[in-house]
């Protein structure tokens, strides 16, 4: 995250702006919209866990962690816990965790080295 405020930071004093706050950027963080992935292009134990939606649905990646964490087995929770940062910082901020989901997805956050944002 420090790397990524410092970018921003150095590219709007380039163009002569303010840079944003660190609120601000996580504020975006939490909405930005991210990639999306067809459910019948995941592993089958990904899709398993993403239980209430056709093969066709197309679901954004926090959406599939969310998914994974919270309803998948561990080969889903495995998957989930490689994605991209951005998605397993959206799926923190997700409401509706059952709160040993939500353990399991901070500790893979804290071993990732992702801030989450409660600061």
């Amino acid at each position: 995250m420090s790397r990524l405020l410092d970018a921003v930071a150095e590219r709007c004093r380039r163009h002569g702006l303010a840079a944003p706050s660190r609120a601000t950027v996580y504020k975006l963080l939490r909405v930005i919209d991210g990639p999306h992935h067809r459910v019948a292009d995941l592993p089958d134990l990904v899709q398993a866990a993403l239980y209430n939606l056709e093969a066709d649905s197309v679901v954004p990646e926090r959406q599939v962690a969310f998914y994974c964490f919270n309803y998948g087995d561990l080969a889903a929770l495995s998957f989930a816990a490689g994605l991209p940062w951005l998605a397993l910082y959206q799926a923190r901020h997700t409401p509706g965790h059952r709160p040993r989901s939500l353990g399991l997805l901070r500790a893979v956050l804290r071993a990732r080295g992702i801030e989450d944002g409660r600061a």
